[in-house]
C-alpha cells in the first residue's frame, strides 16, 4: 500500500509525433491551419443553416448539429496537440485526460447517433418524398438531437464510471496524440481484463454496428430508387454521396482502432489525426462544395455582406 502511494501516478505522458524541430514546426503550422479551417467551416455552416431561410430544412437542421458536434469534438483534443508540438515536455494530468476521453466519447456517440437521423431523413426525403414534411416535423428533428445527446451522455458515462477510479501507479506514457481510452487503460494497476473486453463491446462493437446499419440504410434507399426510374436512382447516387463519404470517413478510423484497441501499431497516430482532425474539416468541405443550394447562400451571404461593407 505505501509503495502505490509513493509512486501514484499525477499525470500521463503523451509521445505525440517525434523528429526533429523542423518536423515539429511542420505539424504545428499544418495543424494550426486545420483546426481553424475546420473551426471557421462548421462556425459557417451553422450561421448559414441559422440565418438562412432557403436552409430552414429538415436536412440542414440536422446538418449544423453535426457540425457543431465536428467543431466541439475536434476542439477536445486538437488544441492540446498542437500545443504540446512546441512542448518538449508533453503532459497531461489525469484529471485532463479523463475529461478529454469523457468528452470525445461524448460527441463520438452523438454524432453517431445524429448520422442514423441523417440516414433516417434521407431516406423519408428519397422515397416517400409526399410525406416528407409532415413526417420530418420539428418535434421528430428535436427527438432526434435530444436523443443523440442523450446517447452520447449514456455512452460515455458508461465507460468512464468504471475509468476515473482506477489507480494509476506504474508506466504513465501514452504511445498517442490524445487520452485514448484502450491505453489508458491498460496503465492501470489492477487487472483490466472484463473493462477491455466492455470497451471493445462498448465502442468498437457500437461503432462497427452502427456503420452496418447505416450502410444497409443507404443500400435499401437506391434499390427503391433503382426500382422507379434510372433518372431517381442518378438523383439519389448525387444526394447521398456526401452522406456517405462523411459515414466513412466518421466510422472507418473508429472501426480500425477499435480493431487493435490495445496495442500500438504504425498507423495508429494517422488514425487518431484523421479522426479528430481531418474529418471535422471534410465534413463541411464535403456538404458546401458538393451542395449547390450551400454554395448559392454562401454567395448570397458572402454579396450582402460586400455590399453593405461599401454602403457603410
Amino acid at each position: 500500500m505505501d509503495l502505490k502511494n509513493d509512486s501514484i501516478v499525477t499525470e500521463f505522458i503523451l509521445l505525440g509525433f517525434s523528429g526533429p524541430w523542423q518536423l515539429q514546426i511542420f505539424f504545428f503550422v499544418t495543424f494550426s491551419l486545420i483546426y481553424g479551417a475546420t473551426v471557421l467551416g462548421n462556425i459557417l455552416i451553422m450561421v448559414m443553416v441559422t440565418f438562412s431561410s432557403t436552409l430552414h430544412s429538415p436536412m440542414y437542421f440536422l446538418l449544423g448539429n453535426l457540425s457543431f458536434l465536428d467543431m466541439c469534438l475536434s476542439t477536445v483534443t486538437t488544441p492540446k496537440m498542437i500545443t504540446d508540438l512546441l512542448t518538449e515536455h508533453k503532459t497531461i494530468s489525469i484529471q485532463g485526460c479523463m475529461a478529454q476521453m469523457f468528452f470525445m466519447h461524448f460527441f463520438g456517440g452523438a454524432e453517431m447517433t445524429l448520422l442514423i437521423a441523417m440516414a433516417y431523413d434521407r431516406y423519408i426525403a428519397i422515397c416517400k418524398p409526399l410525406h416528407y414534411r409532415r413526417i420530418m416535423s420539428h418535434r421528430l428533428l428535436s427527438g432526434f438531437v435530444i436523443l443523440s445527446w442523450i446517447i452520447g451522455f449514456i455512452h460515455t458515462m458508461s465507460q468512464m464510471v468504471l475509468t476515473v477510479n482506477l489507480p494509476f501507479c506504474g508506466p504513465s506514457v501514452i504511445d498517442n496524440i490524445f487520452c485514448d481510452l484502450p491505453l489508458v487503460i491498460k496503465l492501470a494497476c489492477v487487472e483490466t481484463y472484463t473493462l477491455e473486453l466492455f470497451v471493445i463491446a462498448d465502442s468498437g462493437l457500437l461503432s462497427f454496428i452502427c456503420f452496418i446499419l447505416l450502410l444497409v440504410s443507404y443500400t435499401v434507399i437506391l434499390a427503391t430508387v433503382q426500382q422507379r426510374s434510372s433518372e431517381g436512382l442518378s438523383k439519389a447516387l448525387s444526394t447521398l454521396s456526401a452522406h456517405i463519404i462523411v459515414v466513412t470517413l466518421f466510422f472507418g478510423p473508429c472501426i480500425f482502432i477499435y480493431a487493435w484497441p490495445f496495442s500500438s501499431f504504425a498507423g495508429n497516430k494517422i488514425l487518431a489525426v484523421f479522426y479528430t482532425v481531418i474529418t471535422p474539416l471534410l465534413n463541411p468541405i464535403i456538404y458546401t462544395l458538393r451542395n449547390q443550394k450551400m454554395l448559392s447562400v454562401m454567395r448570397k451571404l458572402w454579396f450582402q455582406r460586400v455590399s453593405s461593407t461599401q454602403n457603410f
